[in-house]
């Protein structure tokens, strides 16, 4: 499928009456479409869906439409939503370990890349604490210095040990044996859709 059709198809799953905080609606996105605009349009889809959970195949029909754009970010992001439609999602407040205290001395870059480990209150039979991967999305900035705090997304290699948690509990990133940072869970919400096997 090209991508005005793909764009299209995923115009056609955002109900009527959803609007962002600015005002845009679905109506937006065929405005731009009929002009070409087709990463505008684009654009406009992802904020829509942030407005109300939308389909997972919402979500995979614009990864593949950034894809044949090549419009990497957007890609990696839309394949992000698809896994939190699937898993749920999970936002926290993180603040990393000054460099001076900590292993890392470069920034993390914000998209989903870094798959750190994190001590979220889980242990073996034994009484051990176990380590649960989870990748890191930073939100609203590319990069993450050394230091930083901002606000991510989570998405756990798997999702099944992370249903404990709970709003406002402290959770623990690391990227070896040494504490990275430690983040505030600030939003927990179930799956749009159940995930599949």
């Amino acid at each position: 499928m090209d991508v005005p059709k793909l764009l299209e198809a995923a115009s056609l799953l955002v109900p009527e009456e959803t609007a962002t905080e600015n005002d845009i609606t679905v109506n937006d996105v065929w405005d731009h479409l009929a002009h070409d605009e087709w990463e505008v349009a684009l654009g406009l889809l992802e904020e829509l869906g942030g407005v109300e959970p939308l389909p997972l195949g919402f979500w995979e029909t614009l990864a593949t439409a950034a894809e044949q754009m090549r419009l990497e970010t957007s890609a990696a992001w839309c394949h992000w939503r698809s896994y939190e439609t699937r898993n749920g999602i999970i936002r926290a407040d993180l603040t990393l370990r000054p460099a001076a205290e900590a292993r890392r001395q470069t920034p993390i870059a914000g998209a989903g890349v870094l798959r750190p480990m994190w001590n979220i209150g889980n242990r073996t039979p034994t009484g051990e604490t176990v380590l649960d991967i989870a990748r890191l999305w930073v939100e609203l900035t590319p990069f993450l210095e050394p230091g930083g705090r901002a606000s991510v997304r989570l998405a756990p290699l798997d999702a099944s040990q992370w249903r404990h948690l709970q709003v406002g509990q402290v959770i623990t990133m690391y990227e070896d044996r040494s504490v990275a940072g430690t983040a505030v869970i600030l939003d927990l919400q179930h799956p749009v859709s159940p995930p599949t096997r």
